[in-house]
């Protein structure tokens, strides 16, 4: 890419964390919604918020407490870098949904900085940067929705210390249905109400559904895949946050989703579905049961996204 370039405008894509078993450690990545930056070079060094869209007012301006412009300050620090750069952010999905909209701005902020003074770096390094932008937000150092984001298509965090990141192959038809309802929750306090020891028993099957799970991607078997589809550990406790949760978990089921469980943090839920009839029916069937409480929900569908962060202009 010419260094005469002066913007540069990056899509990176909202993800659905865990995966049901894999706390903390397996997501995937979706076609959309996500989070759109716009990247500009500036003779002031240092970074700087130019404008926000999409967020209802609620994100910082200040460059310290901001998740894009925080990552990106610790690339340009780590590479001890003078360069400056100007930022606008347009939110295209919902804040506090469980559908990685920290990560997703931190993703598409250093990609953008990586394109846009051509350093050279590849999506995998760029990965550590966005997980600080990701800390600034949720206190915790996790690279679920990071990692998808970036990569694309289902990633595996093999080991945080050092960072091992795996892409994991899946059924080219793989479609997902994500139903949104119209509430909020912090990352944070869904973290701190989990269970600190975890029964013997809860250990086993839940390691044995994330081998399943694994398995089940590699080998396109969707049985498998739906099997696996099972949190013992997380679910039962973050469930509570989530209004009518076992009425729409059933109603998918009966509709013919592989699986169903929380996205991330939740409010969000998400269900795997072995083909496109089948995701539109499951959503059709979930949207049902808020209807009946009157709760406002959103909708999306599609198939894995497989690209991650991508420039769009």
């Amino acid at each position: 890419m010419s260094l005469s370039r002066e913007s540069i405008k990056v899509f990176a894509p909202a993800s659905c964390a865990n995966v049901s078993c894999g706390f903390d450690i397996l997501g995937f990545a979706l076609e959309a919604p996500g989070d759109e930056i716009i990247l500009y070079k500036s003779n002031n060094p240092g970074v700087k918020i130019r404008e926000i869209t999409g967020d209802h007012g609620k994100l910082p301006y200040d460059e310290r407490l901001n998740t894009a412009s925080v990552a990106i300050s610790s690339l340009l620090v780590k590479l001890n870098l003078n360069y400056g750069v100007e930022i606008i952010i347009h939110k295209r999905m919902p804040l506090y949904s469980g559908l990685g909209s920290s990560a997703a701005s931190s993703v598409a902020a250093v990609y953008a900085l990586n394109l846009l003074f051509n350093l050279g770096l590849n999506k995998h390094e760029l990965i550590q940067y966005a997980m600080n932008g990701e800390f600034m937000a949720s206190k915790a150092m996790h690279a679920d929705n990071v990692a998808p984001s970036m990569l694309g298509g289902f990633t595996l965090i093999r080991s945080y210390s050092p960072l091992e990141i795996v892409q994991v192959p899946s059924p080219s038809n793989l479609y997902y249905t994500i139903i949104h309802p119209d509430l909020e929750i912090s990352t944070r306090v869904a973290r701190k109400i989990l269970r600190n020891q975890v029964e013997l028993t809860d250990m086993i099957t839940q390691t044995a559904n994330i081998a399943g799970l694994i398995t089940g991607l590699c080998t396109n078997n969707y049985q498998l895949i739906g099997r696996s589809l099972n949190d013992v550990v997380i679910e039962p406790t973050r469930k509570l946050l989530i209004p009518k949760f076992d009425e729409i978990k059933l109603a998918a089921l009966n509709a013919g989703s592989l699986g169903f469980g929380i996205s991330g943090s939740g409010p969000s839920l998400f269900t795997l579905n072995a083909n496109q009839d089948i995701a539109t029916k499951v959503g059709q069937d979930m949207q049902k049961v808020l209807k009946k409480y009157n709760l406002k929900n959103q909708i999306y569908t599609g198939m894995v996204n497989t690209t991650g962060a991508k420039i769009i202009g």
